[in-house]
């Protein structure tokens, strides 16, 4: 295993912005991982798991990061028996389509998450009324101290989060999925994906959902809406036309464009509703929402 330094993160995350981390890993194995880990401890680095990047907002600057990409058999993913069991680095696309395959449902919802298994344990990604957490069985988790099966009372799942802390890598995960047909499976990832389509910028960079949906009869995105932010721009970031909880990078946005745009829907949701949106996309280096205290 290499690692590699000031590597551009701009070209890991979907958004496509972001500067040079410390330290870039591509890992293909628990042993690897473990030799990264041991790595930045050395020099007293934190860890970035990247994924598909499609939930990070990286500082423009760069940031002082171990970022790790889990590759090779922890990307891949098996069926055993009414399992499934994948690397922490498999595309959710990916483990959908292994369950179609093996005639397997409950993994229809992660064909529309644009992420990794890893990631979408750390934040219990979501999407269409399921989540990792509603068939999540257990993860394998890395840290200083070694490897443990963790089951989802231990990792602390919840609507997008978990009790994972920043060190803490998810290497596999095994979930617990139920017999239908093919057909059946096929036709749940494709209303999805058309729910997707219908609703959601397709083509173009984003980092997904920019804030969490709060408590309270309207969505983020529809609160947004209602401020008449869709379409708002600042350089080459743009609120989504499509979709107001989504921010567009079309052509030489920066993370400071990204965030200007946040800050600015943030504002302006609290003056009309009451309301302060959270983010859901995970900021990454010296960079942070202004105060609205």
């Amino acid at each position: 295993m290499k690692i590699e330094e000031g590597v551009p993160l701009a070209l890991f995350t979907t958004f496509g912005s972001g500067g040079p981390a410390r330290g870039f890993a591509r890992t293909r194995s628990e042993e690897d991982v473990m030799q990264a880990l041991a790595w930045a401890a050395e020099r007293e680095l934190p860890l970035l798991p990247l994924g598909f990047g499609s939930n990070l907002l990286v500082a423009d600057e760069g940031v002082g990061v171990l970022a790790l990409r889990l590759e090779g058999e922890l990307a891949s993913a098996r069926v055993d028996g009414e399992s499934l069991i994948a690397g922490g680095g498999a595309a959710d696309a990916l483990i959908a389509h292994a369950a179609r395959a093996a005639g397997l449902s409950g993994l229809e919802f992660a064909a529309s998450i644009p992420g990794t298994v890893g990631g979408g344990v750390c934040m219990n990604a979501g999407a269409w009324g399921s989540d990792f957490g509603a068939v999540l069985t257990r993860a394998l988790v890395v840290d200083a101290v070694g490897q443990r099966w963790l089951g989802p009372a231990e990792l602390g799942l919840r609507y997008r989060g978990s009790d994972l802390e920043p060190g803490q890598i998810v290497v596999r995960a095994e979930f617990k999925l139920h017999p239908s047909t093919q057909a059946e499976i096929e036709q749940g990832i494709r209303a999805k994906k058309e729910q997707r389509k219908a609703g959601q910028p397709i083509g173009i960079n984003t980092f997904g959902s920019v804030f969490k949906n709060p408590e309270h009869e309207l969505g983020a995105g529809r609160m947004i809406d209602a401020c008449e932010l869709k379409g708002e721009q600042i350089r080459g970031a743009r609120i989504s036309p499509e979709h107001a909880n989504f921010i567009e990078n079309t052509g030489g946005a920066t993370t400071a464009d990204a965030i200007a745009l946040m800050d600015l829907a943030r504002r302006r949701v609290l003056e009309r509703f009451g309301v302060v949106l959270e983010p859901e996309v995970r900021l990454v280096g010296t960079i942070s929402l202004a105060s609205l205290e």
